[in-house]
């Protein structure tokens, strides 16, 4: 049996990748990429030639199959995606959880992903929290926002930069113009940034500044005395 590695990379800052990430792809047999483009920098930087296939969600059902093949023909396989950790919005669960079915071995390594340092870092209680990712575009996103009105975890979203001023405004009507909100951009990046306030005066801010770069969204949870009162309601 081979080994199926999930191999967190860099989010911004090339010098963010472990040690342990580097030997692991320099010795895989395989590396499945979500993006061979920008999967090939990251090899090129630390001089890393290896053979790449890639891996993204539309393509990720058609080559599962071939890839589990490959895992039980003994041979060692690393999963990467743009940046950040695989399987954490960005494809990696589906082989993974092959894998798992077929008695392959799985190890994730410990590395970057975005929404850990924003959360840290937003000055919002990170000892609860619940990670929503991106919501639904259109159908059922309404439906999910107002099932987490009364949540009282802090809330962590990912959010592209011409959504955000849209997601903002929903949040408002959502949560109540007075939520505290973390919205932090670019992280490890030369442009990182992180906007802290109320939800009204952050939506004000990027209403006024264009949106540039990905975006994690921390937002406080719903007060408990609140959260009960809601469900009381309900």
């Amino acid at each position: 049996m081979g080994i199926l590695y999930l191999v967190p990379t860099p989010v911004g800052n090339l010098e963010d990748i472990t040690y342990r990430a580097l030997r692991i792809l320099k010795e895989a047999d395989l590396i499945l990429a979500e993006d061979t483009r920008t999967t090939g920098i990251l090899l090129k930087h630390f001089e890393i030639k290896n053979a790449m296939l890639s891996y993204h969600k539309f393509n990720e059902h058609q080559t599962v199959s071939s890839v589990v093949s490959r895992l039980n023909a003994g041979e060692t396989v690393a999963v990467v995606s743009d940046a950040g950790t695989p399987g954490i919005s960005d494809p990696g669960f589906l082989v993974a959880r092959e894998a798992v079915k077929a008695g392959v071995e799985v190890i994730c390594l410990p590395g970057a992903t975005a929404f850990v340092p924003a959360l840290v870092a937003s000055g919002l209680p990170c000892d609860r929290f619940c990670f929503e990712g991106f919501l639904p575009v259109k159908k059922g996103r309404a439906t999910r926002l107002a099932a987490l009105s009364s949540e009282s975890r802090t809330l962590v979203f990912y959010e592209s930069p011409h959504r955000l001023v849209k997601t903002l405004t929903q949040f408002v009507e959502t949560f109540g113009p007075e939520r505290q909100v973390a919205v932090c951009r670019e992280i490890s990046k030369v442009h990182e940034e992180s906007v802290r306030g109320t939800l009204e005066e952050v939506l004000v801010h990027f209403t006024e500044t264009e949106p540039r770069g990905e975006f994690v969204i921390v937002l406080a949870g719903c007060e408990e005395k609140e959260s009960k009162k809601k469900n009381m309601n309900e």
